[in-house]
């Protein structure tokens, strides 16, 4: 079969995306390749409640974001709803030198290609090479969009963890704001950041672009704190007081049960010893 000059120019800029991830790693960074593995499922109490939250999101916007601090449990969700999606896992753990849009969108297009290949390399990588101003950043998001229509596939959860960590740098916001609502339906992207998101991302909520769980509805109710610590062999009482000390934060609820799981355990094996001695 014979193939045009545009056949060549698209065979040739697909292959662009593993030629210029090794040039890039061998001539400045190295690819770390654990960013942009999905991580291992924690053992957790299932929060269908959370659960709920999400699947319906999935449903009736393009993009959710998780917001809270340090401890709040966004991570262990984002994990546990991406394992149970049903859907492909795109992961990518966002370290705050890749505020660099070249170094960010290395690490994202690499993470999408490992379930729709050659994405990236018919017009995105081209146009990262070059020096881009900021009038071009809504470009790189219809282009971004034309390369996951481009390279189709299966239902794609797309998950970007610690967003919070770039979101000073000058693109951010024109990326995102032009990219979420062109999103394909069998496209959702799940952002986790500790910060609250700019104020263009919040304004997409009325558009039903964006669903966000914030760190009020991310904490602990009553009853998932009894059923935490009903795990750990504690007692509904021992959960509410829990609850209350920790504003039913994720991390430090837990830490609480698995203290006092620890005390109580501890002192049955002392009295155990005390009995056996005793006898």
């Amino acid at each position: 079969m014979r193939l045009t000059t545009q056949d060549s120019q698209t065979q040739k800029n697909e292959m662009l995306i593993g030629q210029s991830l090794t040039e890039f790693n061998d001539n400045q960074w190295k690819l770390v390749l654990e960013k942009i593995t999905v991580p291992s499922l924690i053992t957790c109490v299932p929060r269908p409640r959370l659960h709920a939250l999400l699947e319906q999101s999935v449903l009736g916007c393009t993009s959710s974001i998780i917001t809270g601090r340090a401890g709040s449990g966004k991570t262990t969700l984002a994990i546990d709803f991406a394992d149970k999606s049903g859907r492909k896992v795109a992961w990518y753990k966002v370290d705050a030198p890749e505020s660099k849009l070249p170094i960010f969108f290395q690490y994202l297009i690499s993470s999408i290609a490992t379930h729709r290949p050659g994405f990236g390399g018919y017009a995105l990588l081209p146009l990262l090479s070059e020096e881009l101003n900021s009038n071009q950043i809504p470009l790189l998001a219809e282009l971004f969009v034309y390369e996951l229509e481009r390279h189709g596939g299966a239902p794609l959860l797309i998950v970007l963890e610690d967003l919070h960590l770039v979101c000073d740098a000058d693109w951010v916001v024109p990326f995102f704001r032009r990219l979420l609502p062109l999103l394909p339906s069998e496209i959702h992207m799940l952002i986790t950041s500790r910060t609250i998101a700019p104020a263009p991302f919040w304004r997409m909520r009325s558009k039903q672009t964006l669903s966000v769980i914030d760190e009020d509805i991310l904490a602990f109710t009553r009853d998932e704190a009894i059923i935490l610590f009903q795990h750990y062999g504690l007692t509904p009482e021992q959960a509410s007081i829990a609850l209350d000390h920790s504003r039913g934060r994720a991390a430090a609820l837990s830490s609480l049960a698995e203290t006092l799981h620890f005390a109580e355990t501890t002192d049955v094996a002392n009295g155990t010893l005390r009995s056996w001695r005793a006898v």
